[in-house]
């Protein structure tokens, strides 16, 4: 690896803070600074915030979503569910909701979700979480049988959905090990965000803060945006989406110092947030993290570069890539396998 691709690397790490031992003292700390948290595996998303905090529990992590309300999980970039501030919850799904609306039409009409069906549907969920409080899905799937949607496959799955992306529904408290929907009136702070192109320069500004350094190119692949909308929103953001990052130094990137080494859970937005995967990923082992078929494995870091995958079975299994790790990465990383199973209570 090149000196300019190193640099970018642990910049890129450190704004994530999973390199030069940067960690945030609280679940809220760690989803501000890094903005969103890919949330579709909900262990996997406490993992990825116990991973950037220092010294977080289980029940803290479950606290910021429940009752801090501070964070909270919907659909958002690209689709996909993410924890993000729930200050920004609102007007994220302002901004990304009606292309996310638009782009599950073909998918709803193949599932029998007619758009008289759908409206129908939409207000039973609404009608329900008003009435009962926080619903689960097998809940919510049952009632809505009662309206015609079939409660077998993904239908009522699309609806939930639907109705979350239109800023109505959102995760709430999760109940018995399973998670639960409630209404976003009742659920998240008043909305006082941005609107149109405002929206889109901000979560611009938000992105490079927590990715830096980027490209407009790597702010529409992390965001969803056309590409268009996204380099419109990069220009507007201006000296604050392309700042230039202060050169990391020698103590920060851990020369000299124990190897700052994170396990990484599933799916976790480091790898995700960029067109490229070449600076945390070396190219002779990307098949060992992407296998193919959507699957992104667990992987362990070391200052920001991948150099093996990480399981639990018995504990935590490592498959390092290439030789093997010099004693002081193999004594980080079980130190961090050992924090994880205190995370995890196992």
């Amino acid at each position: 690896m090149t000196e300019h691709a190193a640099e970018v690397r642990l910049l890129r790490a450190r704004a994530q803070a999973v390199a030069g031992h940067v960690r945030e003292g609280t679940a809220a700390g760690v989803v501000r600074r890094v903005f969103a948290v890919q949330a579709q595996d909900a262990q996997a998303a406490a993992l990825g915030i116990r991973a950037r905090g220092r010294d977080l529990t289980a029940e803290q992590v479950r606290a910021a979503y429940e009752d801090d309300r501070s964070v909270v999980t919907a659909w958002f970039m690209r689709g996909t569910l993410h924890t993000v501030p729930a200050e920004d919850a609102r007007w994220l799904i302002a901004l990304l909701g009606p292309r996310l609306v638009a782009g599950a039409a073909r998918r709803q009409r193949e599932l029998g979700l007619t758009a008289d069906l759908l409206e129908r549907a939409t207000a039973t969920v609404v009608d329900a979480l008003t009435a009962e409080g926080p619903l689960g899905r097998a809940d919510l799937t049952e009632r809505l049988a009662r309206v015609g949607v079939d409660p077998e496959g993904q239908a009522a799955f699309h609806v939930i959905r639907h109705a979350a992306v239109q800023g109505l529904v959102c995760a709430g408290p999760r109940r018995d090990g399973a998670g639960t929907y409630v209404l976003t009136a009742d659920w998240l702070p008043p909305d006082e965000g941005p609107r149109g192109d405002a929206a889109a320069a901000e979560l611009a500004v938000r992105y490079a803060r927590a990715h830096g350094p980027a490209e407009a190119e790597d702010f529409a692949h992390w965001s969803g945006l056309p590409a268009g909308t996204a380099r419109k929103a990069w220009a507007a953001a201006g000296s604050s989406a392309a700042a230039p990052h202060k050169r990391v130094s020698d103590t920060a990137t851990g020369t000299g110092r124990t190897p700052d080494v994170r396990l990484l859970p599933a799916y976790d937005g480091y790898f995700l947030a960029y067109r490229s995967r070449e600076f945390a990923v070396p190219q002779e082992f990307e098949r060992r993290v992407w296998p193919g078929g959507g699957v992104l494995r667990a992987a362990v870091v070391a200052d920001g570069r991948a150099i093996g995958t990480w399981t639990r079975a018995k504990g935590v299994e490592f498959t390092p890539f290439g030789p093997p790790w010099p004693d002081a990465v193999g004594a980080a990383a079980d130190a961090e396998s050992a924090a994880v199973a205190r995370f995890l209570g196992s």
